[in-house]
């Protein structure tokens, strides 16, 4: 699967623009904009939730206190609602949830045996366990990282069981490997005695074929129904296909390949396979394609499904057939890429297609649908976007044409699909999890409300002043919105406590509402909820502001709108929402104690508003089940814009901006690590090459010390195309940001 650095580098997408500081003058008064009221601000030009709207110059008195809250407010009216129904009736529930994987990229079955599954970890274990609902653990069934070259794209990326399983017992594999140089391999392996594990000593390589790059390794292997293997191989990596070997066939890179495990050594060639007898690799079955991650055979028809992730504008699904040349590089999915006009060539045409609007970037294919549980899919083509989210059924028109109608917005990285030998269909969460596609019968009756004011999380009667119940905050270190100022509160559950986790992040409980409103202009535009639904799981909803602020929409899916302004201004959809707020980094991402072991200006009903250290005032009002013990060895970030410490205002930007995705816990295939206080020789940055796309810069590396301008992490953070960063959510760069780095990375001496 193609995960091009611009992915890798995902900077959290619920962000926000520089809170100012409250600057007091003599007599300890703030001119603010603010209107004072029962919430609180945290700015000079922030309005706070009791807020009339107006934008009057007003003085406001601050004074120091111990705490900011005498009391924790009660909440009963903004709490976690019931989650959507999903309007195509299909859901995702996950399943063995008592157990998680690490990277996971495949799941399946052995033939005939329903009892267990099997699950691949990219670092080179697989994992067996029983199919069971309450299954607790699961055992290891091979474990090959001695010889697995995994990060980024490489890795144990794809299984077969030998289609006579367990009349003949041998196991397939793919993986990357270091044979003086990268290495895509296959191998055959058989179980030990006892036939509960593979034994690695009786490993027999059978292909293995150079990498120029280290990413479009391809990576699965499936048997057809006519007993081959088959192999895909993606073009390379790079970007742009730089050597051509999508469209030649005297390389096996950029295509599907077809062999015979059962006759030759290693393997014989089909007789019918398209060079077979000449003119060109005889293990090719069909070429000119990109990067195929996944693909399947449909059970019944056995026609040969493929998703083939594309360069920077379109995803693809294809039909693989033999002799079939599918374009790339001249073309990517129905358009031209590599030359124009592309209508005369030998292409075949995929069955369909979609952009990388919304946050499309990567598709991943799936299976025919033919279970028994959801009547309305079978024979239906089930596919993916890993970045997304997105589930999506394939479906024609009158026309024959091929028409994507969305099933789910999952807000999770499908890293595969999985079928059992019933027919039903998972998906596979490269975070851990394993879920499956369900239907709904009934559907029920959607009661998430629809307006901001139903929400319970606002004045029902000015929806720009929030509930009393709601606690507000800010982070030291601030998130970037292209420019909008941005408030926040947490409502929690009555009796609800936070739990403070050994790495100081928040641990919100079920029920839990995290509520940021952006303005521009001084004008409302969103408000977005993050939600802790009745399932543990966390979900973000997005509400739009009508003209006149009298209330916000909930919005189905992400939109971009033009502001008066002429700013583009865009609405995340669920699954974006979802694709920044990570697993990894505990989902809320700006509560944690680092970013608020900081003063914050608490607005009061009556009497001066009081400037109080967040932990203090969270720890006073009860609502920390564990709050620290002593808050000045604590750990805290610096405000990034008002410190002269070069290096740690860098270390508290990347912490705020980078981190949520770059860490080394992350559900993604290259380990950066931007979390506060990680030493640089262990950040997985310095001096290391890209994944993908050098922007045509010779010499350049993620961060080259004393060179900012031969760092990517700078070049592409200053960009806001296929290769900038953040890869979604933002139209504008953070100018100021950009620069913080640049002059940290001027001021970084070595690598050490």
């Amino acid at each position: 699967m193609r995960m091009p650095i611009w992915i890798m580098v995902c900077v959290a997408l619920l962000a926000a623009c520089s809170d100012d500081k409250p600057t007091t003058n003599a007599n300890n008064t703030t001119n603010t904009n603010n209107t004072t009221g029962p919430n609180n601000t945290n700015g000079t030009n922030n309005t706070n939730g009791s807020n009339n709207g107006t934008n009057n110059m007003t003085t406001v008195t601050v004074v120091d206190a111990e705490f900011g809250l005498d009391a924790r407010p009660s909440n009963t009216t903004c709490v976690a609602p019931e989650r959507p129904t999903a309007t195509s009736g299909i859901v995702a529930e996950r399943v063995f949830g008592n157990l998680s994987f690490s990277a996971p990229v495949w799941a399946e079955q052995a033939p005939g045996d329903l009892s267990r599954w099997y699950v691949i970890e990219q670092s080179g274990v697989i994992r067996v366990f029983e199919n069971t609902p309450d299954v607790s653990s699961a055992g290891q069934y091979v474990d090959l990282r001695d010889r697995v070259v995994s990060g980024g794209e490489r890795g144990l990326l794809g299984m077969a069981f030998h289609p006579d399983w367990p009349n003949v017992k041998k196991v397939y594999v793919s993986y990357t490997a270091n044979d003086n140089g990268l290495v895509s391999r296959i191998s055959e392996l058989t179980p030990t005695a006892d036939g509960t594990e593979l034994d690695k000593a009786t490993e027999r390589i059978i292909l293995s074929t150079s990498q120029p790059f280290t990413n479009h390794n391809g990576g699965q292997i499936s048997f057809g129904p006519d007993g081959f293997l088959y192999i895909s191989l993606g073009d390379g990596g790079s970007a742009n296909d730089p050597n051509g070997n999508g469209q030649n066939v005297d390389t096996l890179l950029g295509s599907m390949l077809r062999i015979d495990v059962n006759t030759g050594d290693p393997y014989g060639i089909p007789s019918d396979n398209p060079f077979a007898a000449g003119g060109g690799r005889p293990e090719i079955y069909a070429w000119g394609l990109r990067n195929v991650w996944r693909f399947s055979f449909d059970r019944d028809t056995g026609t040969l499904w493929a998703g083939d992730v594309g360069q920077n504008q379109w995803e693809e699904v294809d039909i693989i057939r033999r002799g079939g040349n599918y374009g790339w590089n001249d073309k990517e999915g129905f358009h031209c890429f590599g030359q124009n006009p592309c209508d005369n060539g030998p292409w075949l045409d995929p069955e369909t297609e979609y952009s990388h609007a919304n946050d499309n970037k990567s598709i991943t294919g799936g299976f025919v649908y033919r279970g028994t549980a959801i009547p309305e899919l079978v024979g239906t083509y089930i596919f993916a976007d890993y970045v997304s989210g997105r589930i999506w059924a394939l479906e024609y028109d009158a026309d024959n044409k091929g028409q994507n109608r969305l099933l789910l917005e999952t807000g999770r990285n499908v890293a595969s699909f999985a079928q059992d030998l019933n027919g039903e269909l998972y998906f596979i969460d490269y975070a851990g999890g394993i879920y499956a596609i369900k239907g709904t019968n009934p559907m029920g009756v959607d009661t998430f409300p629809k307006t901001l004011s139903a929400t319970g999380c606002v004045d029902a009667n000015d929806p720009r002043k929030v509930a009393s119940g709601l606690i507000p905050y800010a982070p030291v270190a601030p998130f970037w919105s292209d420019g909008a100022e941005k408030l926040r509160w947490f409502a929690l559950p009555e009796g609800g406590k936070i739990t403070v986790k050994d790495d100081g992040d928040f641990d919100f409980p079920i029920g839990t509402v995290i509520v940021k409103s952006f303005k521009v202009d001084g004008k409302f535009v969103e408000t977005r909820l993050l939600v802790r639904h009745d399932d543990g799981e966390w979900a973000g909803y997005s509400y739009e502001w009508r003209n006149g602020e009298t209330d916000a929409d909930l919005l189905p899916a992400g939109k971009v709108v033009e502001l008066p302004n002429q700013q583009k201004w865009i609405y995340p959809s669920r699954g974006e929402c979802m694709t920044c707020h990570t697993a990894a980094a505990g989902r809320t991402l700006g509560p944690e104690v680092r970013q608020l072991n900081a003063d914050f200006v608490y607005t009061q009903e009556s009497g001066p508003n009081r400037r109080s250290n967040q932990m203090a005032t969270l720890g006073h009002i009860g609502v920390l089940e564990n709050p620290p013990a002593d808050l000045a060895s604590a750990p805290r970030l610096v405000d990034p814009f008002n410190t002269a410490d070069t290096a740690a205002a860098a270390d508290a930007y990347m912490h705020t901006n980078c981190a949520g995705c770059h860490r080394s816990d992350a559900a993604l295939r290259v380990k950066f690590d931007f979390r506060s206080g990680v030493a640089m020789a262990d950040r997985g940055i310095c001096n290391v090459d890209p994944v993908g796309s050098d922007l045509g810069v010779d010499g350049a590396k993620l961060l080259v010390p004393g060179q900012p301008d031969l760092s990517l992490m700078t070049l592409r953070a200053a960009l806001r195309d296929a290769n900038g960063m953040p890869p979604l959510g933002s139209d504008i760069h953070d100018a100021q940001g950009v620069s913080l780095l640049q002059d940290w990375i001027t001021s970084v001496q070595s690598c050490d």
